[in-house]
């Protein structure tokens, strides 16, 4: 099945706010540092696949020097666990962004295939990205030691990052094998990357219960 028009616009049009989004935010946060530093950083490569919904949730609740903010008194278990998994999501989302561009310049293939080859360095990537976003926030908050850090970061996350991909790779499966193919669904079409937004969502939704478990058990901190 070939991309239908429509598709493209409505890629282009999510693409762009998102982008749009990633600035406005990107600029709000240097004005309202967050208490965790990380943060400046999640919160506006958050907007590049959650869009509306992104900002949505930094202005009631992820928005520093507010009523809702991070530190506050009023912001609730489910919320903490939203922006817990968004701050693994954006590991997972510029390992992503990164291997899916490297695998444009260096073709990459595994047991054959090109899509498990790009799937593989998805994953490897946006597993360090992942732990590396964890151990910046899980380091101070804990005052650790470079080896503590990491080590409580892999504890943390891994699970996390897992659920992540999964949820991300089983949409992508989708959009693939059922309602395009690698070749008409390519890179440089804005509906790849369109679908890499709704990919994203996906992971959120399937990560989310993972880290609501993983907070309750004391394994990672409540963001």
């Amino acid at each position: 099945m070939f991309v239908p028009h429509w598709l493209e616009i409505v890629s282009m049009i999510s693409l762009l706010l998102g982008v749009v989004f990633a600035v406005w935010v990107a600029c709000d946060v240097y004005r309202h540092r967050q208490p965790m530093a990380i943060m400046n950083f999640v919160w506006p490569i958050t907007m590049l696949w959650a869009g509306p919904l992104g900002l949505y949730m930094y202005l009631s609740f992820g928005r520093a020097q507010t009523p809702h903010a991070m530190d506050g008194p009023s912001h609730s278990f489910s919320q903490r666990v939203a922006v817990g998994a968004t701050h693994c999501g954006s590991g997972c989302t510029l390992g992503d962004l990164i291997a899916e561009l490297f695998v444009v310049v260096v073709s990459v293939s595994v047991l054959g295939s090109h899509l498990l080859g790009t799937w593989t360095v998805d994953f490897v990537l946006a597993f360090v990205f992942g732990i590396v976003f964890q151990y910046f926030s899980i380091k101070p908050m804990r005052d650790l030691s470079f080896g503590q850090g990491l080590v409580a970061a892999l504890k943390a996350d891994t699970l996390s990052l897992i659920a992540w991909q999964v949820g991300m790779y089983g949409w992508m499966a989708v959009c693939f094998f059922v309602l395009f193919s690698e070749q008409t669904l390519a890179k440089s079409s804005p509906a790849f990357w369109f679908m890499m937004q709704i990919a994203m969502l996906a992971g959120f939704c399937v990560s989310y219960p993972v880290n609501a478990w993983l907070i309750k058990r004391g394994i990672k901190e409540a963001m």
